[in-house]
């Protein structure tokens, strides 16, 4: 699984014009799930990036984990996270897991960051979405789980 974090201060998806998730302070989250992806990946990905230490500390050290702080984290799948461009002009997708897959896998996710007492807004998988984010810092990783 690939994630492409970003600390914001506030976040949103829409589908056709309506907001159907929105967070305040926390992490906005696209997620690509790989077709080798198992359910040990989204679980070893959500510990990670729930626990990760990105957020300022009083000294304005990166010292603090979305759990510290009580951020909201909003999950919205991205399967091109998996496009390879290395040959040709346009991505191969090939590497990317199904859509039965991704999106079990997806919820897998989801849930487990739940289960960790993270509020937690999502997409709505394989829809058209628009994404909008006020990026803080900015601060953006990519996180893997192999």
């Amino acid at each position: 699984m690939r994630a492409v974090i970003q600390r914001v201060k506030e976040s949103s998806v829409s589908v056709n014009n309506e907001i159907i998730g929105k967070i305040g302070s926390g992490l906005m989250v696209l997620l690509g799930v790989a077709e080798t992806d198992m359910a040990e990946d989204a679980d070893y990905l959500a510990d990670k990036i729930v626990n990760l230490r990105i957020f300022e500390d009083e000294n304005h050290k990166m010292n603090r984990s979305l759990l510290d702080i009580g951020g909201e984290m909003l999950v919205v799948s991205q399967f091109t996270l998996l496009g390879d461009c290395r040959k040709g002009r346009r991505p191969s997708f090939v590497h990317a897991a199904g859509p039965d897959k991704a999106n079990e896998l997806y919820e897998r996710f989801v849930e487990q960051v739940r289960q960790k007492g993270v509020n937690v807004a999502t997409g709505r998988f394989r829809a058209m979405m628009d994404v909008s984010l006020i990026n803080d810092g900015p601060v953006t990783l990519i996180v893997e789980s192999r």
